[in-house]
């Protein structure tokens, strides 16, 4: 289970479009339903959640650190399209990535 949130995380393993937890589970030597129990029992989230929050994450740091277009942060995150990545953004940061990145820019000189 840590392998398998590890390879989420750092090499965003359920990001591509082809990738599912049937073929990360198989990467770890395990059956996808086991994985995804190991997660709920030991995480509190499925894989795709854990690998949702990892994607949204990443392009905070990205969106905070750089000055990378929305559209490259998205992409470079793990998102499949700019739309997908604001409406999770969103969800999770209950503000558009857009207001973060203005507020950046209204803080520099």
């Amino acid at each position: 289970m840590e392998r398998a949130a590890r390879l989420i995380r750092e090499e965003g393993a359920l990001d591509e479009a082809h990738a599912t937890v049937e073929l990360l589970a198989a990467r770890v030597g395990v059956g996808g339903r086991h994985l995804t129990r190991l997660f709920q029992k030991h995480l509190g989230a499925s894989p795709v959640q854990v690998a949702k929050t990892a994607r949204v994450q990443r392009a905070k740091r990205l969106l905070t650190g750089t000055d990378m277009p929305i559209t490259e942060i998205a992409l470079q995150a793990g998102f499949g399209s700019v739309r997908r990545f604001n409406a999770v953004f969103q969800e999770v940061y209950r503000r558009p990535p857009t207001a973060i990145k203005r507020s950046l820019s209204a803080r520099q000189p």
